[in-house]
Parts: C-alpha cells; structure tokens; sequence
C-alpha cells in the first residue's frame, strides 16, 4: 500500500525533502502559506498542491513539516484548521523545524490526545544537504514510533538517529549550533589574522587545513570567506534566531555558553551591516570592517 505524507512548508529545506518522498513513490499532498510555492513543487514533482492544510493532512499517514519559528509551529499544528484537529487518527507528525523543546513537548501532548504520534526532527546540512538527500536528522520522541518514521526520513538523510524522548532532538540541534557558532567565529578570526599578516590566505588555509584545525566550515566555507562571498548557506536572520533559542534553553538547564552569546552579539553587529540574509560565515566581514 502507498504510504500517503503531507508535507506543511516547502521553504529552501521543505521544498526539495518533499522532493525526495515523491521521488520514492509516495503519495504526497503538499501546502504552503504562499499557494504559489505549492503550485510550483506539484509542476517539479509527481504530487498534489493542497489550499488547506485540512486538505493536505485529512488522509495521511505522516505530516511533516518546515516552517520558520515557534509561533509559526502553533498556527500550523493547533486550532481547528491546524494538523493535530485534521490529520487521522493514528497518524504520525514529524517536525523538522529548529525550534524551542518546549513547542515539541507541547505540540506531542496535543498530538497524543488525539492518538497520534510525534516526533521532533531538526537537521543539519543546509540547503545543499536537502537538496542531495543528506541530512542529519536529530529525533525526538517514543521509540516504536520513531521505527515507523525511520523508512521515511531515510529518504533524506545520511545519519538518523533518535536522541531521547520529545524534545531531545531540538536539544541536539542546539548543541550542533551553539558548536557552528564557536567554530565560524574561530575561523573568521583566524582567516582576518591572516588577512592582516599579509600571507597568502589560502596557502595557509590548505596548510593548516591537513592539520588539527580541520574542519567542515574550514573546508566548505573558508574559500567564499576569503573573496568575501555570503550567499552559500544558513542565513545570519535564522542563525539568530537559533541562538536565540540556544540562549534560552541554557538559562533553564544552568549551562554556561558564553561564547555563543558573544557570537550571537557579533551575529547582530552583521545585521547592522545589512547582512540579514549572507549565510553564517559573513562573521569574517565584522572583523574587517571593524579593524
């Protein structure tokens, strides 16, 4: 039997994951805020653009979705028109959102009243690692459920794994960006040190990037850093906003993350610059600016 899935939110990430599931024989409605989006995802690949998310959940088996925020994740999933209220009896709701744990904890609650189940999947991989089908997925959630979804997230991702109960997948994507925020920081320094030594960046950069520098931002990004090019990836806005989230969660806990909250200051210094949109590595270009 074809395995029916509702995809809620076809933004650079959305977008090409559903993709993927089409590409695997599912049966795939699809709906985003702006119709046209859908529209266009239904002329790219072999499935249903849907005006409602009534419409495009009423008979899946799983909803997954990819929206920006918190606040976005409550008007999609609660209320009368939302997921939970519409989607079957015994269906499963996959995020795929960064977002807070405490909007998994809730929207599972909400979920398991209606006898359904769900799971928190952040990833990691940007827009290029959906495109190819290889992201990180990091899960949340009730063990037999998770099994279920695993065929179906396997269609995207490279590692998949479920970290604990609800929540503990947003956990995991905060630890993976509180880790990108120290590590482009490093690079950025490290590359305008360079910069102001009057070396030959790059030859450094192929150097040391044989040693214990190594990294997959030195390897990937360190190049469009050095011709100051920042339309490659995570944009500085939702990096922002990450750790915005990352912030919040360690009051709770009681963890010290000082650097990300330097980082985090230094992310709004890029938008002062006009940077919203370049991608996280733009870090370098405060520095030269401020030098």
């Amino acid at each position: 039997m074809t395995i029916k899935a509702a995809f809620i939110g076809l933004g650079v990430m959305g977008y090409p994951m559903a993709g993927h599931l089409a590409s695997a024989g599912l049966d795939v409605r699809v709906w985003n805020r702006t119709h046209a989006k859908a529209e266009a995802w239904a002329s790219d690949h072999s499935g249903t653009a849907c005006r409602t998310i009534a419409e495009a959940v009423e008979a899946a088996d799983m909803v997954l979705t990819c929206v920006g925020a918190d606040k976005d994740l409550e008007a999609v999933y609660q209320g009368q028109d939302g997921i939970i209220a519409n989607a079957p009896t015994g269906a499963i709701l996959i995020d795929h959102t960064t977002a807070s744990a405490g909007i998994a904890e809730t929207l599972a609650a909400s979920a398991a009243s209606r006898k359904q189940g769900f799971i928190d999947a952040p990833v990691s991989g940007g827009q290029q690692g959906a495109e190819n089908g290889q992201l990180t997925v990091m899960c949340g959630g009730d063990p037999a459920i998770f099994e279920r979804a695993r065929p179906i997230l396997e269609h995207y991702s490279k590692a998949l794994n479920l970290m604990g109960p609800v929540g503990s997948g947003q956990k995991t994507k905060m630890v993976n960006q509180i880790a990108i925020a120290g590590l482009v920081q490093g690079l950025s320094e490290a590359l305008h040190f360079a910069e102001q030594a009057e070396l030959d960046v790059q030859k450094v950069v192929d150097v040391i990037s044989k040693g214990a520098a190594q990294s997959w931002q030195m390897e990937n990004r360190s190049g469009t850093m050095i011709d100051g090019k920042f339309d490659y990836g995570f944009a500085v806005d939702w990096m922002r906003k990450d750790l915005g989230i990352c912030l919040e969660e360690a009051r709770k806990v009681n963890a010290s993350i000082p650097v990300a909250a330097l980082v985090d200051q230094f992310y709004a210094d890029v938008q002062s610059m006009g940077g919203n949109r370049w991608d996280t590595s733009s870090l370098i270009q405060r520095l030269r600016k401020f030098r």
